[in-house]
C-alpha cells in the first residue's frame, strides 16, 4: 500500500520512491565499503603495532640477559610493562639455554608454568634466526610468539629468547573498535538517508504543486496553472497552459459549430414542416411527421455531442444543494405536495453543467411527484473513499413503484408503462442518457416507502 509524504504518494511507481531507493541503496553500499576499508586498515595498523611491540620487547629482553663465567643465565629483565608481572595475563617472556655449557632459565613472573614451543620442524627459523607462531596460553587465550636464538658470548654459548603477547586481547580491542565504528556509521547513515530523503521530497514538491494546480483547473477552480515554478518545471507548466488554452479553443469552436449547425438546420426543417401541413393529406402529414422526427433527432444528437465534449471539460462545476433546494420549491408549488429534502453538511459539487444536472434531477422529481400518493423524499449522499469520487442523489416516493422486470423497459425512449397518467415517456430515458454521457449510473429500485427509489451516481468535483 502506498504511503504519503509531503503530499506525494510513495510507491514502487513513484519517482520520489525510485530516487530515494536508489540513493539509499548507494548510501548503504558506500557505508559498507567505508566500514570494511576502515576496519581492515585498523586491523592492519593494530597487528603491525602489536608485532612491533613484541619485537621491541624481544630486543629489550636480549639486551637484559647475559651469561656468567660458570655458564649460568643472568639478568633481571624489566620490559616496562606490568602485564609481564601479572600471573596468567597472557604476556610472558622466557630465556632458555640452547647450546651446551649454559644452564638456568629466566621467566616472567606472569608465566606460572612452562609453555613448550612447537618443534622447529613445524615452525622453522628464518635466516635471522627468528620465528613467529601462535600457541595456546595458560588461561586459554591465543598467544602470538616471537622467538630468537642469540649468541651470548665469545664462547658461542646460545640461548633462546621468547616474548609472548595476548592475541585474544588484540582481537577483542579490534572487535570493540569495529562495533563502535559500525554503530557510528549506522547512526550517520540513517541520518544521511533521512536528510537525503527530505531533500529529495522537498525538491520534488513543485511537482505536487503542478498536480494540485491541474486538479484546480480540471475542477473549474482555475483557468490555467498559476504560480512560480522551478526552472526545470516551468517549461512543463507553460506547455500545459498552452495545451489547456488550445483545448478551450477547440471546445469553444465545437460549441460554435454545433450552434451554427442547429441554427442552419432549424429553418429548413421548419419550412419542411410548414410545407407538409400546407400540402395536407397523407403525403403532407408524412412530410410533416418526418421533418419533426428529423428535428427531434438533430436536437437529441446535437445535445449528446455537446455533453460528450463537456463531460471531461476542465471548466464546468455545479453546486448540488442550491439547485435541489430551488427545484424542490418549484415542484412543491406545482404539485401541492411536501417534499422531504436531506442534504449533507459538506458541500457537494457536480463535475458538469448546471443545466444538465437540473434536467436530471427535475425529471426524476417530476416523475416521483406524478406517481407519489403523499410523500416524496430527496437526499444527497456525498462521495466516500471507495466511490471513485462519485456522489449520489436518491429520490423516493410512496407510489406504486416499478416492478424489477419492468425497470429496463421504463428507460426506453417514448415507452410508457401506464397510459392513464399524462406524459411523453421521455423523462426517465432522458435522465438515463444524460447520466450515461457523464459516466454515471442510474438505478431504479424498490423504496422503503413502498414506491420507486431512483438513485443517480455522478462524478463530483473537489
Amino acid at each position: 500500500m502506498a504511503a504519503r509524504s509531503f503530499g506525494m504518494t510513495l510507491g514502487p511507481r513513484s519517482l520520489a520512491f525510485r530516487v530515494i531507493a536508489f540513493s539509499t541503496g548507494w548510501a548503504i553500499l558506500a557505508l559498507i565499503v567505508i566500514s570494511t576499508v576502515i576496519s581492515a586498515l585498523y586491523r592492519q595498523a593494530s597487528e603491525r603495532g602489536f608485532e612491533s611491540l613484541l619485537s621491541a620487547h624481544l630486543f629489550n629482553l636480549i639486551g637484559s640477559v647475559g651469561v656468567s663465567d660458570a655458564g649460568v643465565l643472568t639478568g633481571s629483565p624489566n620490559l616496562g610493562d606490568l602485564r609481564f608481572s601479572e600471573p596468567d595475563s597472557g604476556w610472558y617472556f622466557s630465556v632458555e639455554p640452547v647450546s651446551g655449557g649454559v644452564t638456568g632459565e629466566i621467566r616472567s613472573t606472569s608465566m606460572t608454568r612452562p609453555i613448550p614451543p612447537p618443534p622447529v620442524s613445524d615452525v622453522p627459523f628464518d635466516p635471522q634466526f627468528q620465528r613467529s607462531y601462535l600457541i595456546d596460553g595458560l588461561a586459554g587465550e591465543d598467544l602470538a610468539v616471537i622467538e630468537s636464538e642469540f649468541v651470548l658470548d665469545a664462547e658461542n654459548r646460545v640461548a633462546r629468547f621468547r616474548v609472548m603477547g595476548n592475541r585474544t586481547e588484540l582481537e577483542e580491542e579490534i572487535a570493540t573498535f569495529e562495533r563502535r565504528l559500525y554503530t557510528y556509521l549506522a547512526i550517520f547513515g540513517l541520518g544521511m538517508i533521512a536528510i537525503n530523503a527530505m531533500a529529495i521530497l522537498l525538491g520534488l514538491r513543485p511537482l505536487n504543486r503542478v498536480r494540485n494546480a491541474l486538479a484546480m483547473v480540471r475542477e473549474g477552480q482555475a483557468q490555467r496553472l498559476d504560480g512560480r515554478f522551478p526552472a526545470e518545471i516551468e517549461p512543463l507548466a507553460n506547455e500545459t497552459n498552452a495545451l489547456i488554452e488550445n483545448n478551450r479553443r477547440i471546445v469553444e469552436r465545437s460549441r460554435t459549430q454545433v450552434g451554427n449547425l442547429a441554427h442552419s438546420l432549424k429553418t429548413p426543417l421548419a419550412v419542411l414542416m410548414n410545407e407538409g401541413r400546407a400540402i395536407g393529406g397523407q403525403k403532407g402529414t408524412l412530410i410533416a411527421e418526418q421533418a419533426a422526427a428529423m428535428r427531434d433527432q438533430v436536437d437529441h444528437y446535437l445535445k449528446r455531442a455537446r455533453m460528450a465534449a463537456q463531460r471531461d471539460s476542465v471548466i464546468y462545476r455545479a453546486p448540488v444543494a442550491p439547485l435541489l433546494e430551488r427545484l424542490v420549491r418549484v415542484i412543491e408549488k406545482l404539485g401541492r405536495m411536501k417534499v422531504s429534502l436531506s442534504l449533507p453538511v459538506d458541500e457537494v459539487v457536480f463535475a458538469g453543467e448546471r443545466e444538465d444536472l437540473e434536467e436530471i434531477a427535475g425529471n426524476l422529481l417530476e416523475n416521483a411527484m406524478k406517481w407519489a400518493r403523499s410523500r416524496v423524499s430527496v437526499s444527497v449522499v456525498p462521495a466516500t473513499a471507495g466511490s471513485d469520487g462519485r456522489f449520489a442523489i436518491v429520490i423516493e416516493d410512496d407510489g406504486p413503484g416499478i416492478p424489477e422486470d419492468k425497470a429496463r423497459e421504463a428507460l426506453r425512449r417514448g415507452n410508457r408503462l401506464d397510459e392513464t397518467k399524462p406524459g411523453t415517456g421521455l423523462g426517465l430515458a432522458i435522465v438515463s442518457e444524460l447520466v450515461k454521457e457523464y459516466g454515471g449510473v442510474l438505478r431504479l429500485e424498490r423504496s422503503q416507502m413502498g414506491g420507486l427509489m431512483a438513485t443517480v451516481e455522478l462524478r463530483g468535483a473537489q
